[in-house]
């Protein structure tokens, strides 16, 4: 079968045969018909050794159900994640973290739920119940800012987007889009930070008594820095919670049911994927290249002849 698989040169990916997978029992094979980009697994493909297969997020058939009987059948459509090896034509995944679609949603539309999808849903459920109650997202323009934001204002927060570029935000159903977080201003009862850094800094000096701040992004590596009576004094009782999706499904539920429920959400029109670019994986390098740079607003997905 062929692979996208890393190089040592920009841009770090390229189509090659390798070896068709061999899954465990408790393993689907997927034949791979769309697959969606991160940041984080396209950062790291420069320091990959050549010819890894990496990749998160996918969608397409099962072409053998798992032998232990669990999961969809042969034939079925699905959408799943790997912690690494999504990037092939043929991909074993366990089924605990495999999940049927919904008839109205396309493969395109299913493979970026995995990583982005589940992070924001994730984030939101650890920040509570948040109804009628004051939420901020930074790095909002990205592909889980984009699922928060719809995600929060379904649940009836009222929601604060901050990013570089607030194209789309507001339509989203963010009530307040601004390009800077500062340190004045009313609390958070619940912050979700992709960036880090200073940002996350800042975010600690917004959070609200009780209130709890999620972080799942690095793109900021600065060290993070702030007067630390502004969190325990100002802020008493809040937290913050540091969120890796891989790590969250080994010690939390799997990620089948959530999966489904975002596929529902997408089939019902009520949650928008925010797709920017749809290209071969032929073309990976160029839609790589235009993620890294921030050219893309919201998914860059890849279909797989």
């Amino acid at each position: 079968m062929r692979a996208l698989v890393s190089r040592q040169s920009s841009p770090f990916a390229e189509l090659a045969d390798v070896a068709d997978p061999t899954p465990d029992p408790d393993q689907a094979l997927v034949a791979v018909r769309a697959i969606s980009l991160n940041r984080g697994e396209s950062h790291q493909l420069a320091g990959k050794e050549a010819g890894t297969i990496t990749g998160w997020d996918l969608a397409g058939e099962v072409v053998a159900a798992a032998a232990d009987g669990s999961g969809p059948p042969e034939g079925a459509r699905v959408v799943g994640l790997v912690a690494s090896g999504a990037w092939a034509e043929r991909v074993a995944v366990a089924t605990e973290h495999l999940s049927e679609l919904p008839d109205a949603v396309t493969f395109e539309q299913a493979s970026t739920l995995p990583v982005a999808g589940l992070t924001a849903l994730r984030a939101l459920e650890r920040g509570g119940f948040v109804l009628g109650k004051r939420v901020l997202i930074t790095g909002a323009s990205g592909g889980v800012g984009r699922f928060a934001i719809q995600l929060a204002r379904m649940a009836g927060a009222h929601v604060t987007a901050v990013s570089r570029s607030t194209d789309g935000l507001a339509e989203l159903g963010a009530d307040e889009v601004g390009s800077e977080l500062t340190v004045d201003g009313p609390g958070f009862a619940v912050v979700l930070d992709a960036l880090g850094g200073p940002v996350l800094g800042t975010c600690l000096q917004r959070v609200a008594p009780d209130g709890v701040v999620v972080s799942f992004a690095s793109t900021l590596t600065d060290p993070v820095s702030y007067p630390t009576r502004q969190l325990f004094a100002r802020a008493p009782g809040a937290s913050l919670y540091g969120l890796f999706i891989f790590a969250e499904l080994q010690h939390t539920r799997s990620a089948s049911a959530d999966l489904r429920r975002l596929a529902d959400l997408v089939a019902a029109g009520a949650l928008d994927p925010q797709i920017d670019r749809v290209v071969s994986w032929e073309h990976a390098g160029d839609a790589i290249d235009a993620l890294l740079d921030r050219q893309i607003a919201g998914k860059a997905v890849l279909t797989v002849a």
